[in-house]
């Protein structure tokens, strides 16, 4: 089954995993992602000075925006980036093409280049710039924007590292010297600049290697996330008595008074991005914190990529496997519809029967994420004749997944957890809405539970919307409890 990188070049995993590199499927992206402060806190010289190559292009921005108005054809040269797909990593809804840096990320950059040197003022608050405080500014800015600007002013590196494998462990048949754009920046020129290298190719394209000890999962070590829920510890850090208290007035001064009952987290939240707005330092405290304990990012981030190793590589292998043997998926295939719903079926039997519920937890505790269960669907479409797209809007909003074979032969695939605040809108009208703009004539839901409590939810909704006996409607038991000790599938 050539559905993973070490399948399709025919190299062992211990080969690839002594180069430091990680297993990609060339099926679909892993929801996995390059965090800078990796790279930023690494003890590798190399990495250490990948992260300077980061600052100092910043640092040239910043000197650019001060010294002159820049064209728009110098934004979109110096600021807007593609997504470097031949990762097969990241955030891309299609296959492992996303959309790249477009101009609100560029807008967000140029209009904050000033607040990422902040903390590097006379007061020297945090020990170096950080591209993720962009995350924490600019509401325009999120992680796949992050990690996708790191690639690419990482991406001669990554090239490297590919093509020092590959020049070592694949055959001349399986590689090509490809000539890649964008791979460093001359300062002489102020350009960017090509270069070529031997890389593995696989269907006319060449495929990067990541090292996994630059990956991540769910966000950055530096997210905002943490910056609100560990609001109240950071004004500890402040070594200026009178301001500490000044900050502890201010903000108390915002939350609702005159009343028992604790504020929302939405009255809460909003009284902490005032706050961060009058004492805008803070947002470089909570930095520096994050630097101060980057041991436990690396702790982290590993314990998530490995959790991801076993999910996404040796759990959906597992999966496809079986799906060879016990199937005739992959010799034969139906209508669209059928082959969408062959396979929502497997994946319901090896959830509920053959043990496959134990990839949805963590240390007992499920995962609950609608993204991993797309992606092992997904996965379960290599050697397809069908085009399989993920989250495609067709003018009415993004549907999970849109099946097709042609014009005519068209199904939707959409999946839910039981406890998706927007179940019931989205079962009562809002795929009817998906199918017409789409022209598909159906659509499978897949409805995902984890406790009997979510099971009676999802039948009360069904009930109410008289849909209880709909076959396109299908349940997947993941309860931990009620299941056979079978083998794994």
């Amino acid at each position: 089954m050539s559905q993973y990188f070490t399948d399709v070049f025919a190299v062992s995993q211990r080969v690839l995993e002594r180069h430091g590199a990680f297993n990609v499927s060339l099926v679909a992206d892993l929801p996995l992602f390059v965090d800078p402060f990796l790279v930023f806190n690494s003890r590798k010289r190399r990495y250490r000075a990948l992260h300077r190559d980061i600052v100092r292009y910043l640092e040239f921005l910043f000197e650019k925006a001060k010294s002159q108005e820049l064209s728009p054809e110098l934004v979109n040269a110096w600021y807007r980036f593609p997504e470097i797909e031949e990762n097969w990593l990241g955030f891309s809804k299609t296959g492992n093409r996303g959309h790249g840096l477009g101009p609100k990320f560029a807008g967000a950059l140029h209009s904050n280049l000033g607040v990422l040197f902040g903390g590097l003022n006379d007061s020297r608050i945090t020990k170096d710039v950080h591209l993720e405080k962009l995350c924490l500014v600019s509401d325009r800015v999120g992680r796949d924007n992050i990690s996708d600007f790191t690639n690419n002013l990482i991406h001669g590196y990554l090239l490297e590292f590919t093509s020092a494998f590959a020049e070592k462990h694949i055959p001349p048949a399986k590689r090509r010297r490809r000539t890649v754009r964008r791979v460093r920046f001359n300062y002489r020129t102020e350009s960017w600049e090509a270069d070529s290298f031997d890389l593995p190719v696989h269907e006319g394209r060449h495929v990067l290697l990541t090292p996994r000890d630059l990956l991540t999962k769910d966000d950055t070590w530096i997210n905002k996330s943490d910056l609100f829920e560990d609001f109240d510890s950071i004004p500890d850090a402040i070594p200026n008595p009178q301001l500490r208290a000044q900050i502890d007035n201010y903000f108390r001064g915002l939350l609702p008074k005159r009343t028992k009952k604790p504020p929302t987290k939405e009255q809460r939240n909003d009284a902490i991005s005032r706050t961060l707005r009058q004492f805008p330092d803070l947002i470089d405290y909570y930095i520096r914190n994050k630097e101060e304990h980057g041991d436990e990012a690396v702790t982290l981030s590993s314990g998530r990529v490995e959790d991801s190793r076993q999910l996404f590589v040796e759990q959906a292998r597992g999966l496809t496997e079986t799906l060879a043997k016990e199937t005739r998926f992959y010799q034969t295939e139906p209508n669209s519809l059928e082959a969408a719903r062959q396979r929502v079926m497997f994946l319901k039997d090896a959830i509920e029967n053959k043990g496959c519920h134990r990839i949805f937890y963590v240390k007992g505790k499920p995962i609950q994420r609608e993204a991993d269960l797309q992606v092992l669907y997904r996965l379960t479409w290599l050697d397809t004749s069908f085009d399989v797209s993920r989250e495609v809007n067709d003018g009415r909003g993004p549907v999970d997944f849109k099946v097709s074979r042609g014009r005519r032969d068209k199904v939707l695939v959409e999946m839910k957890l039981a406890d998706n605040a927007h179940l019931e809108r989205n079962l009562a009208r809002q795929t009817a809405i998906y199918e017409k703009a789409s022209d598909a004539p159906r659509s499978l839901k897949v409805i995902l539970f984890f406790s009997d409590a979510e099971l009676a939810r999802v039948r009360r909704i069904l009930r109410k919307l008289k849909l209880e006996r709909d076959q396109d409607i299908q349940l997947i038991d993941a309860r931990a409890g009620n299941k056979p000790s079978g083998s794994r599938a």
